[in-house]
């Protein structure tokens, strides 16, 4: 008897290895699809023993041929944190774009469910709080983060009109700003930012005055919501994330007290159109799917820190450029 398959573009980066994981885990045969931009060979190694297990290393906006039966394909492949997408720009504009295009024709030739993921970054700096997914959102298109907020804005649109079109089973997930283990020292994003500053005694380098808010879930938590969107018949959007909502500034000293760092917490300036407040409004995953995150914030940051701790030959691998911030 087959074992049900998947593709998951993106694989090898932060969330896909993770969803490599948990997909394995559950019996899946899996297809990690990855060009490494931003991904890592290193994030799914543990995995190529095993043979129900695959890598295929290619860009997906220029070519996805998957030979064989798939029940689902996950396009999670894109740039996710400004360092990365204010650097490579074009390529963010073309993984939403093109690679969603290729992503969909493939989940069309085989007959699968296709799963988006999307992002809070859809809402922009926004205007109403908590946001539900019926919320369209106040996005600068022509500023520097337009290119990754529009790009997935655009996959949005997409995947719905392949949905209306031609018959696609899809699903899209709105992200919010999520944390764990694999995320990249020097990515630019705040948490493992201010731990590897914690943890090497630098100054933590908070944007602005640190009042900006953003909610954040642990990637245990992500995951789930993920599986379970997955195996429901849900179109979407659906929010997954977690409504606790924290100041960057109180992120930075809690991440401080949990390293027991001797690190001073410094100001920088703010990026433009960095969004002032950020929180899910997760009603609909609650009462569709019977999904809130379990993972308190305080153990999931200990366990990122443990895995920091666990890799510090990572700290002075990255490139550096971009570093010097995080929103």
């Amino acid at each position: 008897m087959r074992r049900p398959a998947v593709a998951i573009t993106g694989g090898a980066g932060f969330l896909g290895s993770h969803l490599c994981e948990r997909f394995l885990g559950e019996g899946y045969d899996i297809v990690c699809v990855d060009n490494f931009l931003t991904g890592s060979v290193a994030n799914v190694e543990h995995l190529m023993p095993d043979d129900h297990f695959r890598l295929i290393r290619t860009d997906v906006s220029q070519h996805l041929v998957v030979p064989g039966a798939l029940d689902a394909v996950l396009h999670f492949a894109s740039p996710a944190s400004p360092t990365d997408y204010l650097r490579l720009p074009i390529d963010t504009l073309r993984v939403g774009s093109s690679g969603t295009f290729n992503a969909l024709e493939l989940a069309k030739e085989k007959g699968a469910r296709f799963v988006l993921a999307s992002t809070s970054e859809t809402y922009g700096d926004p205007l109403v709080h908590p946001q539900p997914e019926t919320y369209w959102g106040n996005v600068n298109p022509v500023g520097p983060r337009g290119v990754y907020d529009e790009a997935k804005r655009f996959a949005e649109a997409m995947t719905m009109a392949y949905r209306r079109a031609c018959g696609v089973d899809t699903a899209i997930l709105r992200i919010f700003n999520t944390f764990g283990p694999r995320m990249r020292p020097f990515d630019g994003r705040a948490i493992p930012t201010f731990i590897r500053q914690s943890l090497l005694h630098e100054p933590i380098t908070v944007s602005g005055d640190g009042s900006q808010t953003r909610s954040i879930c642990y990637v245990d938590d992500l995951i789930e919501g993920v599986f379970r969107v997955f195996n429901s018949d849900m179109d979407g959007p659906v929010n997954i994330g977690n409504p606790h909502e924290i100041s960057v500034l109180a992120l930075a000293e809690w991440i401080r007290e949990l390293t027991g760092s001797t690190s001073e917490i410094t100001f920088v300036p703010r990026p433009q159109d960095d969004p002032e407040i950020r929180r899910p409004d997760i009603t609909l995953a609650k009462t569709r799917l019977g999904w809130t995150p379990r993972t308190p914030i305080e153990e999931g940051l200990r366990q990122t820190i443990a895995w920091f701790h666990e890799h510090p030959q990572l700290w002075s691998a990255e490139n550096l450029a971009g570093a010097a911030s995080a929103s």
